[in-house]
This record gives C-alpha cells, structure tokens and sequence, in this order.
C-alpha cells in the first residue's frame, strides 16, 4: 500500500463540514485517476480513512506521488475473488463503497471476447465487490455509491460493452438497494455526464467533436471529477439517509434535451 495527500481543493469543503466523514473507513475502486480519484481525495478531505484501489502497483505509485495522509493506494482486479476477500479483510469496519473501477475500449467492444471483458470488469467487478463488502456495511448501517453513466440511459455506437455495463450498472443498484435496504444498506449511484478525465482527453483535444458535446450540454462546459465527487460524497453522508436506489445524472443538464 502506498499513501499519499487528498488533493480535492477547497470546493468539497465549502460545501460539506470537513468533519463530515471524520473516523469513518471508505473503500474507492478505480480510486487512481479521473473519477475514482477525485471521489477518494473528496472523502479524505472530509476527515475519512480511505483506501483507494488501481488496477496495478504502477498506477498506484503514479497516484501516491502527491504523498500525504488519510489516502491510500493498493492494487486490485476487481475480476478476482480472492484478492477482494483479502482486501476487505483487512478492514475492521467499512462505512463507504464506491465503485468507479471501469475500462472502455472505444470500437472494438463489438469483438465478443473485448465485450465480455469490458462487462466483466464494470458490472461483474461492481458486484463482485458490493457482494464482498454487504456484510461489514450492515454492521455499520453503510452506503454504496456505484459510478454509472448518462450512457446508462441510450446506447454508445461505438461503445456497446461500456454502455450495456452501465446500464446493468443502474439497474444493479436499483435492485441491490431494494434488496438490501432491510440490512440497513444504501445503494445509490451517480451517473456522469461528459468528464475531464484521461477516458476523455482524446475526445477534449478533437475540436469537432467536443464542440458538438458542448453545444448539447445546455452548461456549455465539460464537467470535473470533483463535481462528481460531490455527488458521490452527499449520497453516502448522512443528509441522503431517506435515499436509495437513486441514479443521480451529474451532466450540466446533457441528459434534459
């Protein structure tokens, strides 16, 4: 494991009493860049314990060169059972699951075996470790915060893994919240819309095409990976305690016209 700062900024703290997660334990899948990372410095920047997973150690490393506390990289596959039953071990209590681990592998996800991968690792993956983690999140009355997509709600044509695992991704949610609301357990998601991150920085640098992104997002600008962890942050906090089963669009309005 390797530690390294939260670097979420000011905004997480202006918004969310910076205490908001003090003594708490977070567990962020995908946790080493875009997303992932931006939810995991948010929540250690609200006082939690967090460990954040990257598909290898090399990612890790990358990820823990800010240094600092309270954030922690480990590796993980989210495609092996046994390294998650070995990684929740070691967690005395978890309070927070957040499962932003994806891939998207832009016009080839129509080969089967690509396809199967691509749902594997952001369905499979997110119920592989919803499934491993329910037991210490019922004993701490916890959250699940599961990262979906605007494309869970129409299709990708050159995406059709990606797309189909986030639309599994929100009915997942829906049906484990459901299910599991009994065991004292919310599953709720987020769903981004067009994001900064290094899935979308060819698309950012092609002129053409980001103009057409914008001109449809009626706030006229690509989103953050702290805005998304924003949201992530108030649906595992205490203020969405009468919340589950909710798929939250954090789009600048992409998914209303």
């Amino acid at each position: 494991m390797t530690a390294t700062t939260p670097g979420s900024g000011p905004a997480i703290t202006q918004a969310f009493a910076a205490d908001l997660f003090a003594g708490r334990s977070v567990l962020v899948t995908g946790g080493t860049s875009g997303i992932g990372l931006g939810c995991a410095r948010a929540f250690a920047a609200l006082g939690a314990g967090v460990v954040a997973t990257g598909a290898t150690a090399a990612e890790c490393e990358r990820a823990a060169e800010a240094g600092g506390e309270r954030l922690t990289f480990v590796p993980l596959d989210v495609r092996d059972n046994e390294a998650i039953s070995g990684l929740l071990a070691g967690f005395e209590r978890l309070d927070v699951l957040v499962n932003a681990a994806g891939v998207i592998r832009r016009d080839v996800e129509f080969e089967p075996e690509v396809f199967a991968d691509v749902v594997d690792i952001n369905l499979n993956g997110t119920m592989r470790m919803c499934a491993g983690a329910k037991a210490k999140l019922a004993q701490s009355g916890g959250a699940i915060v599961n990262v979906a997509s605007m494309l869970s709600f129409f299709g990708g044509p050159r995406v059709p893994a990606y797309s189909a695992s986030k639309g599994g991704i929100a009915q997942l949610t829906k049906s484990l919240a459901a299910a599991w609301a009994a065991d004292g357990i919310r599953v709720n998601a987020v769903a981004p819309g067009w994001i900064a991150t290094p899935l979308t920085e060819a698309l950012q640098k092609d002129k053409e095409r980001s103009g057409a992104i914008l001109s449809r997002t009626p706030m006229g600008r690509w989103g953050t990976p702290e805005e998304v962890a924003g949201g992530a942050v108030f649906l595992a906090s205490p203020a969405a305690r009468f919340i589950t089963g909710a798929i939250l669009a954090i789009d600048g309005g992409y998914l209303t016209v």
